[in-house]
């Protein structure tokens, strides 16, 4: 489910929300709840200081219903990922499209493909990946499942 909260970036919200259901499928979350909130600037900052404790802005932010000591590991068949069952919540992301606007033009994107990218990277991280501490692995499997989703 996507929910606009913002007003500052007009976008559609239905081909995002396929997207959405593409990038589950292809980690094999199909029918694993997953919101994401597409907020102002304002309001990720305030998101980013109380959760994060990091002054501004910045493009996603992703909320996991569970703290999972490591990331599903890949299956050989269907998909990348194990799952447990099928009604489970894997949390919340809050997007950014102002700041996210601001990227796709600083890297050359358009915004349609940088919102992608940020639902995409919002999914690993619920899935219990952290660029910051895994030595690469996020990155490993970002890169994979960006070329299979057409974004690479």
């Amino acid at each position: 489910m996507i929910l606009n909260r913002q007003r500052a970036v007009r976008l559609a919200r239905r081909p995002l929300e396929s997207f959405l259901r593409r990038a589950q499928e292809a980690v094999g979350f199909q029918g694993a709840g997953v919101t994401v909130c597409l907020v102002s600037d304002a309001e990720i900052a305030r998101l980013n200081e109380t959760f994060r404790k990091k002054k501004g802005p910045t493009d996603v932010l992703s909320f996991p219903a569970a703290v999972r000591r490591r990331p599903p590991r890949p299956a050989l068949e269907g998909g990348p990922y194990k799952r447990k069952k099928d009604d489970e919540y894997l949390g919340d992301i809050a997007i950014s499209p102002a700041t996210a606007r601001r990227y796709a033009k600083k890297n050359g994107r358009k915004l349609s493909s940088e919102l992608r990218v940020l639902i995409l990277h919002g999914v690993l991280h619920l899935l219990g990946y952290d660029h910051e501490t895994d030595r690469g692995e996020m990155n490993r499997v970002e890169t994979k499942l960006r070329k299979r989703l057409g974004l690479a």
